[in-house]
């Protein structure tokens, strides 16, 4: 595995993002391992986030200049310490989110911070893909502009099926003709998890959900 992967994942843990017990995810799934940025809790966390989520962004389109859109509540600090991390690196982007109350005073409307031009690039930070229903919700909100999304990046890969065999991130991204990246996935988590007897039992029963419910590809 390579270290920034293993780094990654250690950061997770130690911030609390990743648990293991019994959860229910969005799409309805009892699921054994939870992935949560809501429990980014300090500056320092959501700075190594932001860098980690930048380093991918570097890896995967470049220097690109695009525009990122934080789905609230969870995406909107993403989107802000991917912005910071960014600009650190040279690369300065606008970023907005949306309200999920539309504003009927003031500036009013459903967006809050830039507002993306016609044909701008838009890219989405979200914290994790299960069943793909985050992003659709985010898609629908986002076709009241006249841009286009580049591509979605997420933490985690759960590499989970979505409607039919396929991951739920591989249909997403044939659905709507974008990419879907992630800086790691529910397997390095399998093999970092194994580098300590400890943890055979939540191993274990990662690997049965995934039986259960994971892609065929």
């Amino acid at each position: 595995m390579e270290s920034y992967k293993r780094e990654f994942i250690q950061f997770l843990e130690s911030a609390g993002v990743l648990k293991f017990g019994d959860f229910t995810a969005k799409s309805g799934r009892k699921i054994p391992y939870f992935i949560n940025a809501g429990d980014i809790k300090t500056g320092e966390q959501i700075q190594k986030l932001g860098e980690f989520y930048a380093k991918a962004y570097f890896e995967k389109i470049g220097n690109k200049t695009t525009v990122l859109y934080g789905p609230a509540y969870k995406g909107i600090p993403i989107a802000v310490s991917v912005a910071v991390a960014l600009a650190k690196n040279g690369l300065d982007v606008p970023f907005f989110f949306n309200r999920k109350e539309e504003k009927d005073h003031g500036e009013g409307g459903v967006f809050v911070g830039y507002k993306p031009r016609d044909n701008e690039k838009i890219v989405i930070v979200e914290d994790v893909i299960t069943a793909g229903t985050a992003i659709r919700e985010s898609m629908e909100i986002l076709s009241s502009l006249n841009s286009k999304v580049e591509a979605v990046f997420v933490m985690v890969d759960r590499k989970e099926k979505g409607k039919t065999e396929k991951s739920a991130m591989a249909e997403v991204g044939e659905e709507f003709g974008f990419p879907v990246y992630s800086v790691v996935d529910v397997y390095d988590i399998i093999e970092y998890l194994e580098e300590d007897e400890s943890n055979r039992e939540n191993v274990e029963r990662i690997k049965n959900y995934l039986a259960v419910n994971g892609a065929k590809e």
